[in-house]
């Protein structure tokens, strides 16, 4: 058992139990957390990177997101998955930084749209066409969690009982919630003239 808990930490084979035994321990809890990254920053980054939208604001998210996990790691009870308790903290940071965006805007849905527009276009690391760059704006209007469970639904295919442990919420609320995004988004094209 110690000779897989000693794995290189770019080895992408250590199992959340594997890195939840290194994190218990103050003598391997670094190496632990480093696993941890490596194993689901990515999956974290681009599950913000769709909320929040630019690559400077998902980046500063998940800072935060990793802080918070950091912090709250040992009272991780097991209870669900790693993976579904650490998308609950990343959504619920990405939530915290759209609503304090939001207060701190005064703009109309237009003007939004057209700064989410221009941001997309300046952003380096945004690889999408004009069709991808339309659905992020159609996104962007949506409802928070209407937003929120879109992404998890078409980006990771995330099944509705795994939404509703990460989100808290049945899965009918959470099927109706994908059925309006979805109408709502079909309505942005067809007003917008591109389906």
């Amino acid at each position: 058992m110690l000779s897989e808990l000693l794995l290189p930490v770019n080895q992408k084979s250590a199992t959340d139990d594997q890195i939840l035994e290194l994190l218990r321990s103050d003598k391997t809890f670094e190496r632990g957390f480093r696993m941890l990254m490596g194993a689901y920053k990515e999956r974290l980054y681009w599950h913000i990177r769709r909320l929040v939208t630019t690559h400077e604001d998902a980046d500063d998210v998940l800072q935060n997101t990793f802080v918070k996990i950091y912090r709250g790691i040992l009272q991780f009870e097991g209870k669900s998955k790693l993976y579904t308790w650490m998308y609950r903290i990343a959504t619920n940071e990405a939530i915290t930084f759209l609503q304090g965006r939001a207060r701190a805007s005064t703009n109309s849905i237009d003007d939004s749209a057209g700064q989410l527009s221009n941001r997309l276009r300046a952003d380096s690391w945004f690889d999408g066409d004009a069709l991808q760059e339309q659905l992020q704006i159609a996104m962007a209007q949506l409802p928070d969690k209407q937003r929120i469970v879109f992404n998890l639904r078409y980006y990771d295919e995330m099944p509705y009982e795994e939404m509703s442990a990460i989100l808290d919420t049945s899965v009918g609320a959470l099927k109706a919630s994908f059925h309006h995004a979805v109408k709502k988004i079909e309505s942005f094209f067809r007003e917008n003239d591109q389906l």
